[in-house]
């Protein structure tokens, strides 16, 4: 039910769901990819299978209607909170995390299996959890993911995507990267729909406060080779950092900290060249995540561009 991203397991889409096999995928190829493990999806159809909880599950959510999709969500949320975990998968977790080493901090990232694909990205459906420490917290956070795969919005994008039968999720736990400026990177311009450019937004702090639009970022558009075709820098009025007791929290931000350029043209040309292995090495237009902390550039995701 484990399995570490250098193994194949976690390179499967129907066994470590669509971001983890395409962190797997990656990590293989050499691309800088943080360490990490999968709880691949097994783990959660075990664990339901053995509380007798998959077919209440499927019974909640058949034929859900707008009305009662709350009380949908709140039953099947509950039924994974409670279920106890499958045999052994705890002390699996456990092992897992050990060998990440103590007390580092660890991302624990939903990996729906239907996610990422060309036709559905599922970004920002489900849960991710930051700067978790000890495999206590990874595990409830492990589940917090599982039951995420059953909140409101979830089940809303997933009953227009006609998957809510789907009780396949894994979960990614990764080392945490903290970084000095993180963000998104379109291998293609989605607004203008053209190829010929590529798109790069940067925030300082984590990249949740870019993904999660909660800050407006500094927007780049390139060429294919990386110049600088277009700069637009915002100030940010604070980051996103990770937390004195785990977890992230809001640090402000002076205006002269947040009104500067967030990236160098050196930076910039580093994720074009990253963006252009990524097409070449995925077959087609990359929506990517990436982070630098010192200076050291990291992929954190990669999914085809689906509009």
């Amino acid at each position: 039910m484990i399995a570490r991203l250098d193994e194949p397991a976690a390179a499967a889409v129907d066994a470590a769901g669509g971001k983890g096999a395409s962190l797997a995928r990656m990590a293989a190829l050499g691309l800088p990819v943080p360490g990490g493990f999968v709880v691949l999806a097994d783990a959660l159809t075990a664990t339901l299978a053995a509380a007798g909880a998959d077919e209440q599950l499927r019974a909640c959510l058949a034929d859900v209607a707008d009305a009662d999709r709350r009380q949908a969500s709140e039953t099947a949320s509950a039924l994974v909170q409670a279920a106890p975990l499958a045999a052994g998968l705890e002390e699996a977790i456990t092992e897992a995390v050990a060998a990440l080493g103590e007390g580092t901090s660890l991302a624990v990232r939903s990996s729906a299996v239907a996610e990422d694909s060309e036709a559905a990205s599922y970004a920002g459906q489900q849960d991710t959890y930051l700067h978790v420490r000890g495999a206590d917290r990874v595990v409830q956070r492990v589940r917090d993911c599982w039951a995420s795969f059953f909140g409101e919005h979830a089940i809303f994008y997933r009953q227009r995507k006609g998957s809510l039968d789907d009780l396949r999720m894994a979960v990614v736990v990764q080392r945490m990267v903290e970084p000095d400026v993180a963000g998104v990177l379109f291998t293609v311009d989605p607004i203008r729909q053209r190829k010929d450019q590529m798109v790069v937004e940067a925030a300082l702090g984590l990249g949740e406060a870019v993904v999660q639009g909660v800050v407006t970022p500094d927007h780049y558009v390139l060429a294919r080779d990386g110049r600088v075709k277009q700069s637009v820098v915002a100030t940010q009025p604070y980051a996103i950092v990770r937390g004195p007791d785990g977890g992230t929290e809001q640090r402000p931000l002076t205006p002269e900290e947040g009104g500067r350029q967030k990236l160098t043209a050196d930076d910039l040309r580093r994720l074009a060249e990253l963006g252009r292995q990524l097409e070449e090495h995925l077959g087609g237009p990359q929506d990517v995540e990436w982070a630098i902390a010192g200076g050291e550039l990291h992929l954190l995701q990669s999914r085809p561009v689906t509009t």
